[in-house]
């Protein structure tokens, strides 16, 4: 059935293969019109300040900035602009990030044509699509986050620094805060995530995506 008023799809992209292989699925479609494209976050936002579109497809990972944080900007300053992620990754913490950040789909690379049309319909209609492998992901990625200790922002941020090799008075300098109270935070962390050692420390850290 011919659609009057064709959905007004946007994608971002930084592979020309891919941005290709999507005008090429979509040339045939009344249904949907693909009226632009983008290779950075940069020139996705400069897209915006002239015109606007009905769907975005977003690739999380971009030269100048994640499509997770270029995802929440849309969301927020674009509020009728729905997001549906593109992506190669599949693992929780990617689908669950971007759904917090404002995305309402979830597609792989290795979608064919009839699930990234029926996605973008969806999506355009108010509903949520997520690919099976990545709705099967973002359940464990919950079931995970739920069993996990929960840290307060204040840990997060003692912990970031740990991960990133400073020390506890190049910690309460960056935090202003004391070094006892920065040890406090340390001895805390040791006690939550029950590991003995900095080293146990940042390995399970980084093991858990407890810096996402």
């Amino acid at each position: 059935m011919h659609n009057k008023n064709p959905i007004k799809l946007f994608l971002v992209d930084d592979h020309q293969m891919v941005i290709e292989g999507i005008k090429s699925l979509l040339q045939n479609e009344n249904c949907i019109e693909l009226v632009g494209f983008a290779t950075t976050a940069e020139k996705c936002l400069q897209f915006f300040k002239m015109q606007s579109c009905d769907v975005i497809l977003m690739d999380i990972s971009l030269p100048d900035k994640n499509g997770i944080e270029l995802c929440k900007f849309i969301t927020i300053n674009y509020p009728k602009v729905k997001v549906i992620a593109l992506s190669t990754h599949n693992q929780g913490t990617y689908v669950r990030k971007m759904m917090e950040s404002g995305a309402t789909g979830y597609l792989l690379k290795n979608a064919d044509k009839h699930e990234i049309i029926k996605a973008i319909q969806l999506v355009f209609n108010g509903e949520k699509y997520l690919t099976f492998e990545a709705e099967r992901a973002l359940r464990y990625e919950n079931d995970l986050q739920n069993k996990l200790p929960q840290l307060t922002k204040r840990e997060k941020e003692v912990l970031y620094h740990i991960v990133a090799g400073l020390t506890n008075l190049q910690i309460s300098e960056k935090l202003f805060i004391s070094i006892d109270t920065v040890d406090s935070h340390r001895k805390n962390l040791h006690s939550k995530l029950n590991v003995k050692k900095t080293a146990m420390l940042i390995k399970y850290a980084n093991e858990n995506n407890l810096l996402l």
